[in-house]
């Protein structure tokens, strides 16, 4: 049974448009504004305080702008490898540097969130191609990948099954283990959940055809790299998917936990009744969030 303070925070979110003075959510469509969207995170993002427990270092890494996100007294040489989300058009260093410092400060980790690059600008495979050569370059600086976890939400769950995909087309080295929080796994949208979750859901109506599409452009959904659920996950290293029951990815991280098991892969598939898409990130407004940002963090640590 939901607590009412999720109750709460979720109803605020699903009705953040009553305080812009709106009487209907927003809708996207072919007049949605990419520039805008991202201006208002980033505006947002700033104002955000980072607790006085970690220190940010900037950092290149093999040419694209990182962070590292340090608590005090990190466990030596082991690393998260924090892959952003943002539906593939949006996120940053800024817009997700708290939610990756709550990781770190949890699990007593280092952990690295990056700037890969974004749609509609640079459509598939640049984000992945990204995410690939920053955990080589993880490699190169001397991290184990016996050392290193990897995890996303939203896009970045999305680009975190791939990554593993990749690495295992390209014959490099596994890191340790991955968790994956609200993926898209078949980017073709054509899950029923899109359809019996899309007014349960907080993501804005249609956004998922348009921003999808920018990252798309034209290319084969059913490429592994880009719909995961489609791939080979024989000999990928543990998995943590996490969902709510009322995200349009429902069906998605059902069907993939699915497939992956079905080849030989540990996965662990945590779905939260009632929670919306990417809720542990919402730690620590309501018990839920709380509870399932927790067991993520077990799972890293463990």
């Amino acid at each position: 049974m939901q607590s009412l303070r999720g109750r709460f925070f979720i109803w605020l979110i699903k009705n953040r448009h009553l305080f812009k003075f709106k009487l209907k959510p927003e809708v996207v469509d072919e007049n949605f504004s990419v520039k805008k969207f991202r201006d208002e995170i980033d505006r947002a993002s700033a104002r955000v305080k980072l607790p006085a427990s970690v220190s940010v270092q900037k950092v290149s890494a093999a040419g694209i702008n990182a962070e590292w996100i340090t608590p005090e007294n990190p466990v030596d040489e082991k690393v998260i490898l924090y892959i952003h989300g943002g539906g593939f058009i949006s996120g940053s260093c800024l817009t997700h540097r708290m939610h990756v410092a709550k990781f770190a400060i949890e699990c007593g980790m280092r952990s690295l969130v990056f700037d890969y690059r974004l749609a509609p600008e640079h459509p598939f495979p640049a984000a992945l191609d990204d995410c690939v050569l920053v955990y080589r370059w993880l490699l190169n600086e001397g991290y184990k990948p016996d050392n290193i976890i990897v995890g996303g939400e939203s896009a970045g769950a999305n680009l975190t099954l791939t990554l593993l995909l990749a690495l295992k087309a390209e014959k490099i080295a596994f890191p340790k283990a991955a968790f994956s929080i609200s993926p898209i796994t078949d980017l073709s949208c054509s899950a029923k959940s899109f359809e019996y979750n899309a007014k349960n859901d907080v993501a804005p109506m249609g956004s998922w055809i348009v921003w999808t599409n920018f990252y798309i452009a034209g290319n084969e959904t059913r490429n592994p790299l880009l719909s995961p659920l489609f791939g080979n996950f024989e000999g990928i290293p543990p998995l943590y998917i996490c969902v709510g029951t009322h995200e349009i990815h429902l069906d998605d991280c059902i069907n993939v936990a699915k497939v992956a098991r079905d080849q030989g892969v540990d996965v662990t598939l945590r779905k939260w009744e009632g929670m919306i898409h990417a809720f542990p990130l919402l730690t620590p407004l309501f018990p839920e969030a709380k509870q399932a940002f927790l067991e993520v963090c077990d799972f890293i640590k463990r």
